[in-house]
């Protein structure tokens, strides 16, 4: 088989320090990292754990790390906690931010983004958070439901905020859809009505490359593009599925972007044309229906699992025909880290994939069996240690060659 080889998302440049800064789904929101010297193959009963830390609380929260620390929250008691760890899983640091989702599936939801010296993070009861990196020290927060008239969702606000230069990015919903506030202070740069959506627990990915640089989301009936720097909406997109639920950060390449969104709706690639202030529909895939396991695009294929359609599929980027769909697995988030996808299934499911159109090709699993609830927290990778988060328990496992 021959080697995949990844493109350089440069044109992401979020105000992010490149491969040191590991929030939603990596540097970039692409669910790729830039490793190396990864194991091919893992033992029968999995790569050897490093460390495990089993008082997290309850959530989904993925693992954020930036300047040799390790960031992840969770929920004890309905208080909403920030624990901190070293690069050897000690504990240095924790911090109570607030009241956390405690109606359905109750537990933290998102996962921190840090930047310059700052922590930011939203709670699933909607309060976004700024705090000190060095001592947790709550700088300043906002109510997004409150003070942008927001509503809540369903399943409780679930959203990564989005830190470009010096906004960071959150979406409110229905009047104030998408909202810019000032990083260091919390104050409000611009808000954009949007359409008039509520949010869709989508995590907002930045266009850097356009002629006009741009926040792109998914809220609960339309894809928006917003000109990063005035808050004018370029364009939307309508689209919406059953529930109005669109938890997968779109993926974007050349141009293209490609918005999957699950509940039995399926996907559609998007092209950007007359430099970002247009959208068209390219193709329409109406199997590859991910609720929010995520997806991977490495060359001209996306590699994601189905949620109605509980298949893992591999899909061409430029016409959207299914090269495969396939059982092995069940249904779950992937990532992507020198040459194999890291594939985490809701049912406990740790599995080695080797990216190929041809086929869905598991080399190596193991089970995880400690933590609580359900596994639907995203996999992270950093420095040869896989993280793995289940409910109350973080897993590190050591998979360098």
């Amino acid at each position: 088989m021959k080697r995949v080889f990844v493109v350089c998302f440069a044109f992401l440049t979020l105000s992010l320090s490149a491969q040191d800064n590991i929030q939603w789904r990596g540097t970039d929101r692409t669910g790729i990292y830039n490793e190396t010297g990864l194991l091919k193959t893992w033992p029968a009963d999995g790569p050897r754990m490093l460390w495990k830390f089993d008082q997290l609380g309850e959530g989904y929260s993925s693992v954020a790390i930036a300047n040799n620390k390790i960031y992840i929250a969770g929920s004890i008691d309905g208080q909403g906690t920030l624990f901190v760890f070293d690069m050897n899983g000690k504990l240095i640091n924790k911090k109570v931010y607030g009241k956390e989702w405690t109606t359905n599936y109750v537990g933290a939801r998102c996962t921190p983004t840090i930047s310059e010296g700052k922590i930011y993070h939203y709670s699933g009861e909607g309060d976004l958070v700024c705090m000190n990196e060095s001592n947790l020290d709550i700088l300043w927060k906002k109510s997004i439901i409150n003070d942008f008239q927001g509503e809540n969702l369903r399943f409780g606000i679930n959203e990564s905020p989005l830190v470009v230069g010096d906004k960071v990015i959150i979406t409110p919903g229905k009047k104030n859809n998408v909202v810019a506030l000032n990083k260091n202070t919390g104050e409000v740069i611009w808000s954009c009505a949007g359409e008039g959506d509520l949010a869709a627990y989508c995590s907002p990915l930045y266009l850097g490359d356009q002629a006009v640089p741009q926040v792109v989301t998914i809220m609960g009936k339309h894809v928006l593009g917003i000109d990063i720097k005035t808050g004018e909406k370029l364009w939307s997109f309508p689209y919406n599925n059953q529930r109005d639920i669109h938890p997968n950060t779109p993926i974007y390449s050349d141009n293209m972007l490609l918005c999957i969104y699950g509940y039995g709706k399926g996907s559609v690639m998007l092209r950007l044309t007359d430099g970002g202030r247009k959208v068209e529909q390219v193709w329409e895939n109406k199997e590859l229906d991910s609720k929010f396991g995520g997806a991977v695009k490495l060359g001209d294929y996306v590699y994601a699992s189905g949620d109605n359609n509980r298949y893992w599929f591999c899909v061409d980027w430029k016409t959207g025909v299914n090269k495969y769909k396939e059982k092995g697995l069940a249904m779950g988030n992937v990532i992507y880290a020198d040459g194999m996808l890291y594939c985490y299934s809701d049912k406990g499911e740790m599995a080695l994939v080797r990216p190929t159109p041809e086929k869905f090709d598991i080399v190596s699993q193991f089970p995880i069996t400690l933590g609580t609830e359900q596994h639907w927290a995203h996999t992270v990778i950093y420095q040869g240690v896989l993280y793995v988060r289940h409910g109350d328990t973080l897993m590190a496992y050591h998979i360098k060659q």
